[in-house]
């Protein structure tokens, strides 16, 4: 037989085989397998090791709480690590390989890890790696790097495409098992819009796994019938293979729902989709997670939940053994033992912890009443069990069950806190849930069918205020519920393990206690307890309760710990959705875009922008030869440069005046119209936030323009001040980045260029239109356009604005008109050489950390007035005598080259950080002056004007005497662009 563990039952399809490798090895399994139940079903007990000590480890669970069995998934450059076998469904062709070992699964050579276990106990890494000081970058370090993780992405790019949506409901119900059934099915009948999401792909819960009848037929099969009738329902969006990770504001939930991992290849449709759920009311109806008992060799593979083994018996038709021993402090155990006898396989004992007098008991099977495992033995399968009167029983897998515990884990998102509840030895939802939540069935502590069903009807009629008893509760017993808390076993022999995958150990919580790490909250960051990719499922409230032990305190009163987003891992992938690669972000393209592709350019990203960066020419071989080329040509004749990408910010009203006047440093109350002012805007802490010019084309009309990088940041902040600070004001806001094509035409032929486009009824001599002056206008035979007299470059220049649905036609038509005056187009690497030569400060130097007096630009600041930062920018810090100012900069020796990020200190002086005098902030090779210039900042700059220091850059190993100079290399005294 292929699968000598298969059993005949199960809800399996076994009309088809599925076959899979694991490790290399072939096996076979069938639809409506997991990966686990399939290994299980062909003998595969080892299935990985532990983080630490790299134990052999087996698969424990069933579901998303499983610590051990995490795998590497597929191959190639769809490989995904930390997959847990629990939950991955099995498909044709599925390659899954065990992680964390190096050498072969049974022969791990991290395995030497056990042997140093005395000395690796909990904090070993806070007293370990302290010292010595020089060990740390050198030796630990790179050991810790080397052996931190668990499984390995291909580093490869995903070939899988993701996606995100919305979806809005009156009520969405998480988990779908007897009391998320029941509620769903109370609200989509009563014509509510619901949505279902469970994260299995078989809905019905502990359904699928009990042999429990609900109307008198198996739960199973009642469960899917509900299903059917919901998923039929034009109301009910019934969402499988969907995890809800999470609890945010406003009723907004997020949901992860895996599209197409159950397929060998997803196609075009996307793997994976995030959904951002608005839900008017909520219910949690998430279940419970089974908790282990703590004892000697608990973690050998072959030790299981009792409910993950009935899950595998009844749902998929596996023993997860030939012989099966159970050990429970509670009735749930004795189900376990009933279901293995009725499929056939053979119960070794039930040892039950509890006092003698508990009344379960199944004829033919050995009861050992008050009886406590104290060891396991087996390398890497268990083989026998070892009680603490010294009784051994020989099995294959053992079968333990110290109770239930809510998923209250959603109810924590808004920093709930559970409270303990003693009969169900559990903690609960605290009073404190995300508004309109309720909770409902064993997720609430209801940990029995009929209360369960019971539950969830009542929560969907009091959640949605719906009149009458609602449909017919569903019929079902309450099966036996009864628990003690045991925690772990005081007899144990050996190490007795809490957190299986991070190798955390009674010992462990008591030696953190015992150095005085007595909150929860200290000792699982100090043990890293319960940081495992199961979030503690089945080790945080065992721990709680040795930890409760060792401090003499009640549960109660020792807490817990509380749990944030997501739920399960969450890929980046899936929170991306198809932002990556190109689509990372919409590109923006400039209204000359096409027309610069046809001539070649070579395009940067600017902001969110795809701006020309160059325009190559024939012969040209290196890009500075034609940034040069297009510098010299604008300085001599002119020059196009496409600028819509600037911030252009429409400001309107009444008091539209007043408001720039309280934005801007600098005066703007008394801007005639028809002229343009630069402008200096401050942050609230005095620091410069963004730089532009502002023209007044009407009384109540201006156009702000910021720069490319912040034009988002500035309006942001403009609406701020509007809504929140004058909301008293006449202003209107309106963003014309995008409606507005805008082309800076630079250079002493710019007059006549323009002259040649703009329509004859507009006058732009110098006296007629002076430097500055701004005015709505027609171009090229009655367009409507805008004029501005501004200049970026230091030349003569305009710029020219026309609705964007113009601007490639007005890029033709200037390099038509352009050509014969010798007219090229330039692109931003020429912008910013000219910008440098000009001493204009951009986004470099406008780093968020400058002041106006570190731009030279202190007396634009006007103090007579209220506006935003004027009053902060002169704190005693910001006007220290010793500030970096922005100075210039050329080497002593002009054939070398400066570059940004060189750091300044004095000639003789050591290169460190004490002896650092400031920084190159922008620097480019002038071909207007034939060599290097850069800017920068330096200490007393203004007042060390022509001395040398050394421009010294460590990283590229460049040691350059520059003199410092003024930042204004090109007609310093303004000249050309007034002429």
């Amino acid at each position: 037989m292929n699968q000598p563990f298969r059993l005949h039952d199960g809800l399996i399809d076994r009309s088809a085989t599925l076959s899979f490798t694991f490790d290399d090895r072939a096996f076979e399994g069938h639809p409506g397998d997991t990966l686990a139940s399939a290994l299980l079903a062909n003998g595969v007990r080892l299935v990985g090791r532990s983080f630490k000590y790299h134990r052999p480890r087996g698969i424990f669970a069933a579901g998303s709480e499983e610590p051990n069995a995490l795998v590497e998934v597929r191959a190639g450059a769809r490989r995904e690590p930390n997959t847990r076998a629990t939950v991955a469904e099995l498909f044709e062709g599925l390659e899954a390989r065990s992680q964390n070992h190096r050498g072969s699964l049974k022969r791990d050579l991290l395995a030497v890890n056990d042997l140093l276990a005395p000395f690796l106990t909990a904090g070993f890494y806070y007293k370990t790696f302290m010292w010595p000081r020089r060990f740390w970058e050198k030796v630990y370090e790179p050991a810790i790097r080397n052996a931190a993780g668990l499984g390995r992405l291909s580093g490869e790019t995903d070939p899988d495409s993701y996606d995100k949506g919305f979806l809005h409901c009156d009520l969405l119900v998480i988990g779908a098992g007897p009391a998320g059934l029941t509620a769903a099915l109370t609200a989509a009948r009563a014509g509510r819009r619901v949505i279902l999401a469970d994260e299995d792909f078989r809905l019905g819960g502990r359904l699928n796994a009990e042999t429990l009848e609900v109307n008198g037929r198996a739960g199973a099969e009642w469960a899917a019938a509900v299903a059917g009738e919901l998923s039929a329902m034009e109301n009910v969006r019934v969402m499988a293979r969907t995890t809800v990770i999470g609890a945010f504001d406003h009723g907004g939930y997020g949901a992860l729902q895996r599209m197409t991992d159950h397929l060998p290849d997803p196609g075009a449709a996307p793997r994976q989709v995030f959904w951002r759920i608005r839900a008017r009311h909520a219910v949690l109806a998430a279940g419970a997670t089974e908790r282990a008992i703590a004892f000697g060799g608990n973690e050998r593979p072959g030790v299981m939940l009792a409910g993950a083994v009935r899950t595998y018996l009844n749902r998929y038709g596996v023993a997860p053994g030939r012989r099966v021993a159970v050990f429970t402090s509670n009735d749930d155990g004795w189900r376990t033992a009933s279901d293995l006898r009725e499929q056939g396989v053979e119960v070794a004992a039930v040892i039950d912890a509890r006092d003698c007098n508990a009344p379960l008991e199944l004829p033919g099977v050995e009861a050992v009443r008050g009886g406590r495992v104290v060891e396991t033995r087996g390398r890497h399968a268990l083989k026998e069990v070892r009680l603490a009167d010294g009784r051994r029983i020989e099995a294959d897998c053992l079968a333990v069950s110290g109770g239930w515990n809510p998923n209250v884990h959603l109810t924590c998102h808004h920093r709930g806190r559970p409270v303990w509840r003693d009969d169900i030895a559990a903690f609960v939802p605290g009073p404190d849930l995300p508004p309109g939540m309720m909770v409902a069935g064993a997720a609430a502590g209801d940990l029995t069918l009929a209360a369960a069903l019971r539950a969830g009807r009542e929560a969907a009629l009091s959640a949605l205020d719906l009149d009458g008893p609602g449909p017919d509760l569903p019929q079902a017993e309450d099966e036996p519920a009864r628990v003690t808390a045991l925690w772990h076993v005081a007899e144990t022999r050996g190490r007795a393990w809490l957190d299986l995958q991070n190798d955390v150990t009674v010992k462990d919580v008591r030696l953190a206690a015992q150095e005085g790490y007595r909150a929860v909250e200290q000792v699982k960051r100090y043990t890293t307890l319960g940081m495992a990719t199961d979030q503690g499922r089945t080790a945080n409230v065992p721990a709680i309760g040795v930890l409760a032990e060792t401090l003499g305190r009640s549960i109660a009163e020792t807490g817990t710990t509380i749990f944030r987003p997501p739920y399960t891992p969450v890929p980046v992938g899936a929170f991306a959705g198809r932002s990556r690669g190109p689509d990372l972000r919409p590109i923006r393209r400039t209204p000359s875009h096409d027309w610069a592709v046809e001539q070649g350019a070579v395009f940067v990203e600017a902001g969110q922008w795809l701006r020309a960066q160059w325009f190559p020419r024939t012969g040209e071989t290196h890009w500075r030869e034609s940034v040069d080329r297009e510098v010299r040509q604008v300085r001599s004749a002119v020059g196009v440069c496409d600028v819509t990408t600037l911030g252009k910010i429409e400001v309107q009203g009444r008091d539209a005046a007043t408001f720039l006047n309280r934005i801007y440093a600098n005066g703007f109350a008394r801007l005639p119209v028809g002229r343009v002012r630069y402008g200096l805007m401050l942050r609230e802490d005095g620091f410069v936030c963004d730089d532009g010019t502002a023209a007044r084309l009407a009384e109540d009309h201006f156009v702000m323009t910021t720069t490319t990088a912040n034009a988002g940041l500035v309006f942001r902040n403009l609406e701020f001040y509007r809504q929140c600070h004058w909301p008293d004001l006449d202003v209107h806001l309106i963003s014309g980045t995008d409606q507005w094509a805008q082309f800076a035409v630079a250079g002493p032929r710019s007059r006549e260029l323009l002259g040649k486009l703009v329509d004859a009824d507009t006058d732009i001599s110098n006296e007629a239109f002076p430097f500055m002056a701004c005015a709505e206008i027609t171009v090229c035979g009655g367009v409507p356009a805008r004029l501005f007299r501004i200049s970026f470059s230091g030349e003569l220049a305009y710029e020219v604005a026309v609705p964007a649905r113009y601007g490639d036609a007005l890029i033709r038509a200037l390099m038509a008109a352009g050509g014969p005056l010798g007219g090229v187009p330039y692109g931003t690497e020429a912008l910013g050489v000219m910008r440098i030569e000009k001493g204009h400060p951009a986004g470099n130097e406008l780093n968020g950390q400058t002041t106006a007096l570190d731009l030279g630009m202190d007396r634009l600041v006007n103090r007579k007035k209220v506006a935003i930062g004027n009053v902060l920018c002169d704190r005693p810090e910001m006007k220290r005598e010793d500030r970096s100012r922005l100075m210039g900069f050329r080497p002593v020796d002009r054939t070398r080259e400066l570059r940004s990020g060189a750091h300044f200190v004095d000639r003789g002086e050591a290169v460190t950080t004490g002896n650092d005098l400031g920084w190159m902030s922008s620097a480019a090779w002038s071909p207007t002056l034939g060599h290097s210039i850069g800017l920068g900042f330096i200490r007393r700059g203004a007042a060390r004007l022509g001395d040398v220091v050394v421009a010294a850059d460590p990283l590229r190993d460049e040691m350059i005497e520059v003199e410092i100079v003024s930042p204004h290399f090109v007609d310093p005294d303004g000249e050309r662009l007034r002429g």
